[in-house]
């Protein structure tokens, strides 16, 4: 059995160059804004408000860092959680824009400590170009230590029919619901398999 037994807030970053030292094994979250990024983190720590979602989709625009301890057998595994701003809906200048495009793109493709991106996409929604382009953008600056994970998001919104189509398009992803918790215990065993299973 594999739970978090200690979670906290480390710090907010614009970037990598005022981001946490590297060092320690890192698994970033990204998605769309509102597609429940915020939700998940707190469902996968088992604690409420350690993530806080913006009233406003895309509001946020910080990387936010979250020290997070896995038990496994009463041994002891440190890694951190990084919540990227969501894509899409924001409702700022192009140059902030740009800017922040420019600050993620650098945090993504050069940040040492990254050892998997989990993906998470709208069960619902789960065709949209611009979730096709983020795809192929991480796909395309995968390390050969590192992982790309697909979580979709708000699976208790789908019935059996859908659940059953979605496997099928997609084999190798991962359904949950934070609000049933439905899927969170599968999502953590691989969270900690990508990050420790050679170690443990």
């Amino acid at each position: 059995m594999i739970k978090i037994t200690e979670s906290e807030f480390l710090t907010s970053a614009q970037g990598i160059e005022d981001s946490l030292p590297d060092g320690i094994s890192e698994v970033v979250f990204l998605g769309r804004s509102n597609v429940g990024k915020s939700s998940i983190i707190n469902a996968l720590v088992n604690r409420k408000g350690l993530a806080k979602s913006s009233s406003t989709p895309g509001k946020t625009r910080l990387i936010n860092f979250f020290s997070v301890k896995f038990m496994k057998e009463k041994q002891i595994y440190i890694a951190r959680f990084v919540d990227l701003p969501g894509f899409g809906y924001a409702k700022v200048s192009k140059s902030i824009k740009n800017e922040w495009q420019k600050n993620l793109n650098n945090f993504l493709s050069k940040r040492n400590s990254i050892r998997l991106f989990i993906h998470l996409v709208d069960s619902r929604h789960r065709e949209l170009e611009i979730d096709k382009s983020v795809d192929e953008y991480i796909k395309n600056l995968l390390r050969a230590d590192q992982k790309l994970l697909h979580v979709f998001t708000k699976a208790d919104k789908l019935n059996q029919k859908e659940k059953s189509a979605l496997r099928k398009d997609f084999p190798c992803a991962l359904l949950a619901s934070s609000s049933k918790k439905n899927g969170i215990d599968k999502v953590l065993s691989s969270i900690f398999d990508s990050l420790f299973k050679e170690v443990s």
